[in-house]
């Protein structure tokens, strides 16, 4: 064992504004890169295990590739279609760079991190340190040991191995609760220096990971998986979304509606949750906005987990799953402070919940694989299924969208009554039209009896007479026409009540200014872009698309809410549900609006 060195492992990585971090991931795991190469947030092997680099959330590890000049300033971009991100540095002496990835598609039970540092015309000098902490920061690394130039460890149930890090020396760690390995690095102009990080809960393979195959695989499977979308506004950004989207989306189906957990929507308010499991009405928008932009992969991704899921559970559905097809957790605390302003949690209460909405979402779903041709035996099976779910459990009281109290929501009945209606236009349902339309035309019927304002808009529940933002999607979506008086005054009744300079709300939650009580809603942003473009308002479907679009930091990530008077993102990043409605905004709007009717 080398004899330790005096190297200052320098400064602790504290959390930043989210903007300022930029995602890794490759579809079995994601990893947060901050603004100082540190990496802020990964939990391993899989997406909802106990992460092993938590400083983003006040727990422990740390793996970080940071300018050895004090002064420096950061930015970054991804490779186009791609999550391969690079951290690019300006000091006084010059540009340092280095490209990082996730090794793309990722391996179920083995975490591969590679990071290559770049140098241009002038030499990159950096300072590396690694200090793996698995359960959120509570198991230190033991039996670290370096043997012909490559280091190992272990730490809880993880091992790991570290190469091209010869140069490591084992240092204390500043709140001396550990030790980090450490070296300064300097890359002489025009070269590279590889370092590739391996986690696993089993044995690692005898031989290490070839950076460079590693590098040219993820390059190539990337180009395979992602390849640009067809015919959409605001190209760039509609490939970037979709290649988020794919990132989150594992091998077994499921797609993770954010990397991250406990990120505070609103600081102090205790609106902080796990959001690293499936959710299935997140999963839908997802496959059909892949599905407007010819992304037939990601679309067939999400029908068949979708699909597998309903059929297993039929009217015991649940809101979410792991993305593995498991049972969500139940909520409970860790002893961690938190990001500022939120707490610790991890699992999550919807596994408790009951939402209506998501049988409306998959038939909505399995129409537009339908549309596309995409629809098989077992997807039709899937639909029958849900059916027969709408048709027991439509009229009884559910958490609805928001996932609040058990109530009639408006916008399920009218989520089942659009995806009934899409499923019935099918080629493939001729048999069944007639049981299709029936059922969607006896919903409407009710939920109008019930939940019609003496205004003429859709109000949220019968005993709740304010305007929903999420009522604007059941039209586009087809539950009834776009030229219908209760859809031009529901459109008109948020736009009144619940837009701001283009940004909108959910719901008004009280009395106060709509900013004071959340933020704004970036996900309700983009539906009212598609709202409005139905409606043949072009320009006013464009301003909030693009006003919407600009609510990122500079690696391109929402997060579900935005904070419109300090400019900052709130919540779990990134949003998966946000992404999906960019896309798909960015393919309907190149559309001509058919006519009203």
């Amino acid at each position: 064992m080398p004899k330790p060195e005096s190297i200052d492992p320098g400064p602790e990585f504290p959390p930043h504004v989210l903007r300022e971090y930029a995602l890794l991931a490759d579809g079995e795991r994601g990893a947060l890169i901050g603004p100082h190469g540190d990496i802020a947030w990964m939990c391993a092997p899989y997406w909802d295990s106990d992460a092993v680099f938590s400083t983003l959330v006040g727990g422990g590890g740390t793996y970080a590739v940071t300018p050895l000049e004090t002064r420096h300033v950061w930015g970054g971009f991804y490779e186009t279609g791609s999550l391969i991100w690079h951290s690019r540095f300006i000091t006084g002496a010059g540009p340092v760079e280095c490209r990082e990835a996730l090794a793309f598609p990722g391996e179920a039970d083995r975490v591969v991190l590679l990071r290559r540092i770049l140098a241009t015309d002038c030499p990159a000098r950096v300072r590396v340190l690694l200090e793996p902490r698995g359960a959120f920061g509570d198991d230190r690394s033991r039996h670290v040991r370096q043997h012909n130039g490559v280091w190992t460890g272990r730490t809880g149930a993880l091992r790991w191995r570290w190469t091209g890090a010869e140069a490591a020396r084992t240092t204390r760690s500043e709140n001396g609760n550990g030790e980090v390995l450490a070296f300064d690095l300097t890359v002489p102009p025009g070269g590279h220096h590889d370092l590739v990080l391996e986690l696993s809960p089993h044995t690692l393979p005898d031989e290490a990971v070839d950076p460079d195959t590693a590098w040219a695989g993820t390059e190539e499977a990337w180009a395979r998986a992602c390849p640009q979308p067809a015919k959409t506004i605001a190209t760039r950004d509609a490939h970037h979304a979709l290649a988020v989207l794919r990132g989150l989306t594992s091998s077994a189906g499921g797609m993770v509606a954010a990397a991250t957990m406990c990120l505070p929507e609103r600081a102090g308010a205790g609106r902080n949750y796990d959001y690293r499991y499936a959710w299935i009405r997140d999963q839908c928008y997802a496959g059909i906005a892949a599905a407007s932009v010819g992304a037939t992969g990601l679309l067939d991704t999400a029908v068949g987990f979708v699909a597998a899921k309903v059929l297993q559970d039929g009217p015991q559905l649940k809101p979410a799953y792991t993305v593995t097809g498991g049972a969500v957790p139940s909520e409970r605390t860790l002893d961690l402070p938190g990001y500022p302003g939120g707490t610790d949690k991890v699992g999550n209460w919807v596994n408790q919940q009951f939402q209506l909405d998501v049988y409306g979402e998959a038939l909505q779903l399995f129409a537009a694989a339908g549309q596309c041709d995409r629809l098989d035996g077992v997807g039709w099976r899937a639909v029958h299924t849900a059916v027969a779910a709408i048709e027991q459990l439509w009229n009884e009281p559910e958490a609805g969208i928001w996932e609040i109290d058990d109530r009639r929501w408006t916008h399920s009945r009218l989520a089942c009554v659009a995806g009934l209606r899409a499923v019935a236009a099918l080629p493939g349902a001729r048999r069944d039209v007639t049981r299709f339309t029936s059922l969607a035309d006896a919903l409407l019927a009710e939920t109008a009896r019930t939940s019609l304002h003496a205004d003429g808009y859709w109000q949220r529940a019968p005993d709740e007479p304010g305007v929903d933002a999420a009522l604007l999607l059941p039209p586009v979506r087809g539950a009834l026409p776009g030229s219908d008086p209760r859809t031009i005054a529901t459109l008109r009744a948020v736009r009144q009540e619940l837009a701001l300079d283009e940004y909108v709300y959910r719901f008004r939650q009280d009395q106060r200014p709509l900013g004071e009580a959340e933020g704004a809603f970036l996900l309700c942003g983009f539906m009212m872009a598609l709202a409005e473009h139905q409606q043949g308002h072009t320009a006013r479907a464009l301003r909030y698309f693009e006003r919407n679009r600009a609510a990122c930091g500079p690696p391109g990530l929402f997060s579900e809410e935005y904070d419109i008077i300090q400019r900052q993102m709130r919540g779990n990043l990134p949003q998966a549900f946000v992404h999906a409605l960019l896309l798909e905004c960015a393919g309907r709007l190149t559309e001509t609006p058919s006519p009203l009717l």
